[in-house]
């Protein structure tokens, strides 16, 4: 093996500034032009490559480069889109709001091409603003809306039932979140403004919801849902007025109670998404920030948002890609910490290739592939020496399963996962060269189920 003082660099690819990065430092968000000056409602990515944005006059634009570029999809719509969400790169739904023409309502749109084309319907009930949307796969899905609306489909869309909810106090408000755990557990926020913030809960599949009590409830809306596991939910809301604080609610008994807690920090979190296990972002709109955690949700901090731009939807595909949108075209794109003094490189055209683990989640062992190039053999000299780490989430490394030469061609690899804590994991392929040492891009999150 080349000795490492030969070495007088070091490159690693972006996937490495998650594996290893300190878990004191928070990104930053930078603004990125885009074609458009309407406001943007709603920001949706499958991966960390393509991506819709929808908002004003039914405007949907669609990038398949991570929002380095845009195409305007057609929609046929001239109100504005209220939520978009796709399955994939190719099934995706969206909502508009009419509230110009009668009857008012929900026109729903639905693409089977990336939104190459897009077929609108009338939402079938008058009066009902969709606002979120969830499809688990191509039949199964949820929507939420206002003045109360919970309601789901088993044919793709086509049709639409309200679902079964217990008759408390706080049973029929608008919904503005849905999320589920798995096919039982689900949970769904919402609420209205100075009156009550509302939480849902499922642990039948959907086929019957429980409204929070209301001397838990909070007084305004809980607007985004995280799910940590069956038990531990989180919820995001807050003061439109600035009056109090930015509120966190929380369970840790699957729904059956919540608490819930103001910051410090004036002003409402119109949304809430975690980058990994520990680090949540949720931005205030027109507060004009962000505000971030480093430990999952239980102490919260500000940042202004670049150009102090009022955004209002955030999400993350993977643990090292974020997108936002707000007012007046506003596109943020997430920006992982970077390692002090470490100069970050991905290397191009190597050759080498990860590739995603099989099975994955893991429930007890699973295969890791990669292929080395062949021009790394050359007047008989060796191949370069490779190491296939895996690591948790704060850079610990948990096993080395290759740590050698290895010939040119696809090579697969058996890792026992039996022992390990449930949770997020990294893998990465390090390649050793006579000049540099780099990691190779690929898939990299390694999902171990718990309790196996």
């Amino acid at each position: 093996m080349y000795a490492h003082h030969h070495l007088n660099k070091i490159f690693t690819a972006f996937i490495l500034l998650f594996a290893v990065v300190a878990v004191n430092a928070q990104g930053t968000w930078e603004r990125v032009n885009v074609p458009i000056t309407q406001d943007l409602n709603s920001v949706c990515f499958v991966d960390s490559l393509y991506g819709w944005i929808a908002g004003d006059s039914g405007i949907i634009f669609h990038t398949v480069n991570g929002g380095s570029a845009w195409t305007r999809q057609e929609t046929n719509a001239t109100y504005d889109v209220e939520e978009v969400f796709f399955l994939n790169r190719n099934l995706g739904w969206a909502s508009t709001f009419n509230f110009t023409t009668v009857p008012y309502g929900t026109i729903l749109l639905k693409t089977t091409n990336g939104g190459a084309t897009w077929v609108s319907q009338p939402y079938p009930s008058e009066d009902i603003f969709i606002t979120c949307i969830l499809f688990r796969d191509s039949l199964n899905g949820w929507m939420g809306g206002q003045p109360h609306a919970l309601v789901r489909t088993t044919d793709g869309g086509n049709n639409w039932t309200q679902a079964a909810i217990d008759t408390s106090t706080l049973a029929f408000f608008p919904v503005l979140s849905i999320q589920f755990y798995n096919d039982q557990y689900g949970y769904a926020s919402g609420g209205r403004f100075d009156i009550a913030g509302v939480t849902w809960r499922t642990s039948n599949g959907g086929d019957m919801w429980y409204a929070i009590d209301p001397t838990q409830a909070p007084a305004d809306e809980v607007h985004s849902l995280h799910i940590f596991d069956s038990l531990n939910v989180m919820g995001s809301g807050g003061d439109p007025d600035f009056g109090y604080g930015v509120g966190m609610i929380r369970t840790s008994d699957g729904g059956l109670n919540w608490s819930y807690e103001e910051t410090t920090i004036q002003g409402n979190a119109y949304d809430l998404d975690f980058r990994n296990d520990t680090e949540a972002w949720a931005p205030l709109g027109p507060g004009r920030k962000f505000i971030y955690s480093l430990d999952a949700g239980t102490t919260w901090a500000p940042v202004p948002t670049p150009d102090l731009t009022a955004v209002y939807d955030v999400t993350f595909p993977d643990s090292i890609h974020g997108f936002a949108v707000g007012r007046v075209g506003a596109f943020l794109k997430y920006h992982p910490p970077v390692i002090p003094g470490m100069e970050t490189i991905s290397p191009r055209n190597s050759g080498y290739r990860l590739f995603q683990n099989s099975p994955n989640p893991v429930a007890g062992s699973t295969v890791i592939r990669f292929t080395v190039p062949a021009q790394d053999f050359a007047a008989g000299r060796a191949a370069f020496p490779l190491q296939l780490k895996v690591l948790d989430i704060y850079g610990k490394e948990v096993a080395c399963l290759v740590n050698e030469p290895m010939p040119a061609g696809d090579h697969e690899v058996r890792f026992d996962a039996t022992g390990l804590q449930g949770g997020i994991y990294i893998y990465q392929l390090q390649v050793v060269s006579p000049t540099q040492t780099f990691v190779v891009a690929g898939p990299e999150k390694l999902i171990i189920l718990p309790g196996r």
